[in-house]
């Protein structure tokens, strides 16, 4: 995790270096360039902040900082994911057609959020009601 921090403040670093230059290079007139670089740099120094909390927050140095580190140390449980839900694959659906609109239509977004309306709340409301509430 300690490479990550690295590479993710030295990349914005370098973001934030080219995004000043590129600025002077187009005298500030174009407006897409220069607040893109701005945002990787910003979005960099954001991921490399929060590694940075993690990693303090762990305490000991994880398997991937070690080198002869392996894979099955990493193990353990990463979440709780229902095996059997359809709720994910109504939702993927449902952005996907989201996102769709973007290329073809704004009407295509009305097709689009109920669908994404009813799959986030059956996503969220799984567990409160039928054979699984609790």
């Amino acid at each position: 995790m300690k490479l990550s921090i690295k590479l993710f403040i030295l990349l914005g670093a370098f973001s934030l270096a080219a995004a000043v230059v590129y600025g002077f290079l187009t005298q500030f007139d174009e407006l897409v360039g220069f607040p893109g670089l701005l945002a990787v740099g910003a979005m960099s120094f954001m991921l490399a902040v929060y590694l940075w909390l993690v990693d303090r927050n762990t305490g000991g140095v994880l398997p991937e900082d070690k080198l002869d580190g392996e894979i099955v140390e990493s193990a353990g449980e990463y979440g709780h994911f229902s095996p059997w839900s359809w709720w994910p694959l109504l939702l993927g659906i449902g952005c996907a057609l989201a996102f769709l609109s973007l290329a073809i239509d704004w009407w295509m977004l009305m097709l689009a959020a109920p669908v994404v309306v009813v799959a986030l709340l059956g996503l969220i409301f799984e567990y409160s009601r039928g054979d699984h509430a609790h």
